[in-house]
């Protein structure tokens, strides 16, 4: 069992579908769930689903909305990105996340991998996207 980062094929295929719409206004609901050690997730990963799903106090199943960051483009890519997530006063443990589309079946988007546990213990578990622009952020197509 592992996580293995990625941007998951499904959502790739997805994209070239139109299932997916990162517009922030009138756009999709997308997500962020936490998951332990013993999930399996990677690009071949299409939904979410709560097997293996991190839980503790302030993390409820199905993680939380994200705030996008509205499509762009600088030279020849074009990017979007989120804003940081925080899960406040938590006690959780997670290897990794999810990023899911909740508005279109709960469709996988990207698999994060936090390289080992993270904890925290009544504290802040924050989840921290790179910068959004060409070279760093968290969805790009260059």
């Amino acid at each position: 069992m592992a996580i293995t980062q990625a941007m998951c094929t499904s959502f790739k295929k997805e994209l070239l579908e139109g299932v997916h719409n990162f517009k922030n206004s009138g756009g999709s609901t997308f997500k962020l769930a936490l998951f332990t050690s013993s999930a399996t997730l990677g690009a071949s990963t299409t939904a979410y689903a709560t097997s293996n799903e991190a839980t503790g106090t302030n993390y409820s199943a199905g993680g939380a909305s994200l705030t996008r960051v509205d499509p762009s483009s600088s030279g020849t890519t074009a990017l979007t990105d989120f804003a940081d997530l925080t899960f406040s006063t938590a006690t959780v443990t997670a290897n990794g996340a999810l990023i899911y589309n909740s508005s279109a079946s709960d469709k996988a988007v990207i698999v994060l991998a936090f390289g080992g546990d993270k904890t925290s213990t009544a504290g802040d578990f924050t989840i921290q996207f790179p910068t959004a622009d060409a070279s760093n952020a968290i969805i790009r197509i260059a």
